[in-house]
């Protein structure tokens, strides 16, 4: 049945004017914001009213806001963490594993959260909002839609569980604490957790994978709330096949068996660096491939350079964080395999963007990339934690997934499942609902 004449006319008129708020801490700096300033890009292409509300505007797009003055931004950040150093007694051990939302920011009385039909919240810890902030976006009214880049909205501190199930049951004697206990920071942030969420009924999530999503169902703090998957998006004009060749000679690349390895931050313990060294040493030993004929190309964040380089088993090329796609499409040209040796993945951004460049993708299944990659059709699933698993890989990436997988249906595949037209109508249906759900309450 159709709602009244009355209420269907209010109904089209919002959804034609619809206007959208994204909100992220950063603009461009990690995997979420990248992801949620694309959906950004996505939507505007596909007409909608959309703006990104964030802590660090990192461009000079109109559409990007930034919110409070620097010193506050150095305020919350500082203020969070703290706590969660005086809670450990000084000890900077997990000070960033870790996440409690004290601090942030009142975005309710920004015009643009005002003018906004719906509410999109992506990755907002290290001072964005706090609990308190999140609240007050629940009790606006506002239909709130909630996209998920790891495990912090149902655990209570911590961003992975890793192999921890408390977050099905109750948090407490949390293993990132130095000193954990059943009233402990992480049982207190949850009670918190709990009560904001009980209330948050115009509260929508969603997953950007099958397996975040079964964590989300697992939860004591989510379970109730609609789940949908939407993956992230990727655009056919930023990620590009190139020429091996010129892409190799213009990145100053050797001609060897390139291995490729990207991350936010590499020597992050939860990307596995180290099971991707392992993995070369054994392909070495294993006379699988000449130590000089294997070349290691990285490209990210080294928080110690000196200590993850010296480590290296081959010649390397270190590339620092690369933003610009054009750039990153080369890289990835130039790579045999791109490797994810990741504990978890909550998605695998850098799996899509590899297969959209013809590169192979090599990676652990036992997270969000098996919702990417089909074994030996369009990369190989390692076994999880599995060193040798992972050579074993790498190898079938260069010796046989040349003749086994067409590099263009691969990137074909891509897009049918990721571009922003897709993804971005996924979000617009999502929105859609919401919003007439509102309209005829």
């Amino acid at each position: 049945m159709w709602i009244e004449s009355g209420k269907s006319c209010t109904f089209a008129k919002t959804f034609r004017n619809m206007r959208v708020l994204i909100i992220n801490t950063s603009e461009k700096t990690g995997g979420a914001a990248i992801a949620a300033r694309r959906l950004m890009e996505s939507l505007h292409t596909a007409g909608t009213d959309v703006k990104m509300l964030v802590l660090h505007k990192e461009s000079q797009s109109e559409q990007v806001i930034p919110v409070g003055k620097d010193w506050q931004k150095k305020c919350t950040f500082l203020w969070e963490r703290l706590v969660i150093w005086t809670n450990n007694l000084f000890s900077r051990k997990n000070l960033f594993t870790v996440s409690i939302a004290n601090t942030g920011f009142n975005v309710t009385k920004l015009p643009a959260f005002r003018e906004a039909d719906i509410i999109h919240l992506h990755w907002i810890n290290q001072g964005m909002l706090s609990l308190n902030n999140i609240q007050e976006i629940f009790e606006s009214g506002k239909p709130v839609v909630w996209t998920l880049h790891d495990m912090w909205e149902c655990t209570a501190i911590c961003h992975h569980a890793h192999t921890c199930t408390l977050f099905k049951s109750e948090c407490r004697n949390c293993r990132f604490l130095r000193f954990p206990g059943n009233n402990d920071l992480a049982h207190r942030v949850f009670k918190k957790k709990q009560k904001l969420f009980g209330h948050a009924s115009p509260l929508n999530i969603v997953a950007v994978s099958t397996w975040l999503s079964s964590q989300i169902q697992q939860s004591t703090l989510l379970k109730e709330k609609p789940v949908s998957v939407i993956p992230n998006t990727l655009s056919p004009t930023d990620f590009r096949m190139m020429d091996k060749e010129l892409s190799r000679k213009e990145l100053s690349l050797p001609d060897k068996h390139i291995i490729l390895f990207g991350a936010a931050r590499i020597d992050d313990p939860i990307k596995g660096v180290e099971y991707l060294l392992q993995a070369i040493r054994l392909l070495i030993e294993k006379k699988q491939f000449p130590q000089e004929k294997l070349h290691l190309a990285l490209f990210g964040k080294i928080k110690y350079p000196e200590k993850l380089l010296n480590s290296i088993p081959v010649s390397y090329t270190y590339l620092g964080r690369i933003g610009d796609t054009n750039k990153l499409s080369q890289l990835y040209s130039a790579a045999d395999v791109t490797v994810s040796a990741s504990f978890y993945e909550t998605f695998g951004q850098t799996l899509i963007e590899a297969q959209a460049c013809g590169c192979i993708p090599v990676s652990f299944g036992n997270s969000g990339q098996a919702d990417i990659i089909r074994h030996k059709e369009n990369g190989f699933l390692a076994d999880y934690l599995s060193a040798d698993s992972l050579a074993e890989g790498i190898r079938w990436g260069i010796s046989e997934a040349r003749t086994a997988i067409s590099k263009e249906n691969m990137r074909s595949e891509v897009f049918r499942k990721y571009s922003g037209e897709v993804v971005a109508k996924q979000y617009l249906n999502l929105y859609q609902n919401l919003i007439r759900r509102k309209v005829t309450q």
